[in-house]
Parts: C-alpha cells; sequence; structure tokens
C-alpha cells in the first residue's frame, strides 16, 4: 500500500502527471491545503486540491483525504504535523511518498525533514518512506509576461485611434506590471515572520538518538535553559532519584556532548566563563515537539 502526500499550491501537473506517467500505484493520498494568504490565492489554492482530489480517484482508482496546514509559514508546526502524519502512515503498514514540488518552501521542506528523521529513527523502514521532487515542462510566468506585452502593443495601438479612457488605463496598468515583472521577477518584496524576514530550516541529525539521551532532551524541553552541564545533571538526577555523583555527572557531560554540535546538533552551548550555558537547538526543539506526545 502506498500514500503519497502532496502540499498543494498553485501547480497541478506536477503534483499528479508524473505518477499517472510513470504508471505508479497510488492507493491513498493526502493533500494538504494552506490556509494561510490572500483569500484570492487560498480560493485558487483550494480549487487545485479539489481537482487533484477529484482526479486522483478517477485517474489512479486512490482514496483521497484533504488536511488544512493551518500556518503555511510556520515551519515547527508543519514539522510536527509532518512527523505524525508519516508515523501514522507507517504504523498503519504503508509505504509513504512526500512530494516536496509544490506549496511554500516551508511546508515541503519541514515535511522532506520530517521524512528524513522518522528514516533516522525507524532504520528498518527506511526503504519505505521516500521524498521526491518533480521539475515542470515549462514555467507560465515568462509566457504571461510575453503576452501581457504583447496586449499592451495592442492597447497603445488602439489607444492612438480610440478616445478611450479605459484604454489609457489598462495599457498604464500593463506597463507598470511589466516593469515590476522585468525588475524583480515572480515575486515581490520579502514577508515578516515575527521579528524578522527569513525561517531558519534546520537540518536533521544523521544518528538516532539513544534512550538516555532521549531524558536529557526532554529535561531542556521542559525547563529550558541550564547555566552549565553541571546545573544540569543535578537537575536530572533529582528526576530521576539518583545521587549525583562525579559518576553521573560525567555521564550527563558525554552525552551532552554527543547531543551537541559537535555530535547530532541537537543542543548548543555557549562559553560563559568556565562553564557552557546549554539549552536546546532548533532541530532539538523540533525533536522534543515531536516526539512529546510519545512520552
Amino acid at each position: 500500500m502506498q500514500t503519497h502526500v502532496v502540499p498543494v499550491g498553485f501547480d497541478y501537473d506536477r503534483l499528479i502527471a508524473p505518477l499517472v506517467r510513470d504508471q505508479l500505484d497510488v492507493d491513498r493520498v493526502i493533500l494538504l491545503e494552506g490556509a494561510v494568504g490572500s483569500e484570492a490565492n487560498v480560493e485558487y489554492s483550494r480549487h487545485i486540491s479539489q481537482k487533484l482530489e477529484q482526479d486522483f480517484r478517477n485517474l489512479l482508482g486512490a482514496t483521497t483525504e484533504r488536511v488544512v496546514v493551518a500556518d503555511v509559514y510556520d515551519y515547527d508546526a508543519a514539522f510536527e504535523q509532518a512527523y505524525d502524519l508519516i508515523n501514522a502512515e507507517l504504523d498503519a503498514g504503508r509505504e509513504i511518498w512526500v512530494n516536496i514540488s509544490s506549496m511554500p518552501r516551508t511546508v515541503s521542506f519541514a515535511y522532506a525533514t520530517a521524512a528524513h528523521s522518522v528514516m533516522v529513527e525507524r532504520e528498518d523502514e527506511r526503504a519505505k518512506i521516500h521524498t521526491y521532487y518533480t521539475a515542470p515542462e515549462k514555467y507560465l510566468e515568462t509566457e504571461l509576461a510575453e503576452e501581457l506585452r504583447r496586449q499592451a502593443d495592442l492597447l497603445a495601438d488602439l489607444d492612438d485611434g480610440v478616445d478611450d479612457d479605459r484604454v489609457a488605463e489598462r495599457l498604464d496598468s500593463a506597463r507598470d506590471l511589466l516593469a515590476e515583472f522585468d525588475e524583480r521577477g515572480t515575486t515581490i518584496g520579502a514577508k515578516e515572520f515575527g521579528d524578522g524576514h527569513i525561517v531558519e530550516l534546520p537540518v536533521a541529525s544523521f544518528s538516532n538518538v539513544k534512550p538516555f539521551e532521549e531524558v536529557i532532551l526532554f529535561k531542556l524541553g521542559e525547563d529550558g535553559e541550564f547555566a552549565s552541564v553541571s546545573e544540569l545533571a543535578e537537575a536530572l538526577a533529582s528526576e530521576l532519584d539518583e545521587e549525583y555523583t562525579d559518576s553521573f555527572r560525567s555521564k550527563v557531560i558525554y552525552n551532552v556532548d554527543r547531543l551537541g554540535p559537535g555530535g547530532k546538533g541537537y543542543i548548543e552551548q555557549e562559553e560563559h566563563g568556565k562553564s557552557y550555558r546549554t539549552k536546546l537547538s532548533r532541530i532539538g526543539e523540533l525533536w522534543v515537539r515531536a516526539h512529546a506526545n510519545g512520552e
């Protein structure tokens, strides 16, 4: 049984055409719909999703499910959603394919990273997890721009012989739009996210997390930053009802090093005098968030 997870943006062909042309077996499709953006964008994406839902059924005989992504720019939430979804499909005995060709990059990359994370954790099922991308045969933006240039030339010819303000207005609008396209390409500006304009996309670890490492990560997720590894070790000893000894402290230091920047990358450390402030990295925060329900 194959499940294809398809984030839906403004594309149609490259979300279904490769599966039809390559005659792949598709049993189940999960269509991800974004719920953020202009009303026109959301409505257009919803229209594409409806068409895909119908055609996946008619052309490939697949059962379909539509799932809403509440905020397509919230990478952390998308990662958590992807992690849970991929694990659920594997638990149901299905092979999973994640299409990252469409939708905002935050969602596509979140799903790709989550797929990689699950692949590391469920090594025996690695062959059942796939991410894939399809390139379009052509892009319509440049053709639309060229057609608009021809329309503008036609309006310019008409403007010379027709006394109608509407022609001049449409000509000015077309020229302004073409000027923006020539200067900036297909997009304008940079969207603000919180206090900045970038969304960092953390990279998943290539190693699985051991049981005691899990304890450390959950403790950091629960309490936040610790002023030193010794402080973290004391807190862990108290929580685990263990005696705080040099041996236990060394065990914590060893595992924190394995989880740190030179190891799996789930922990960040900043030198502060003779100590190291210790906290979760972005990918560490995502790991804790994704695994919190399974504690």
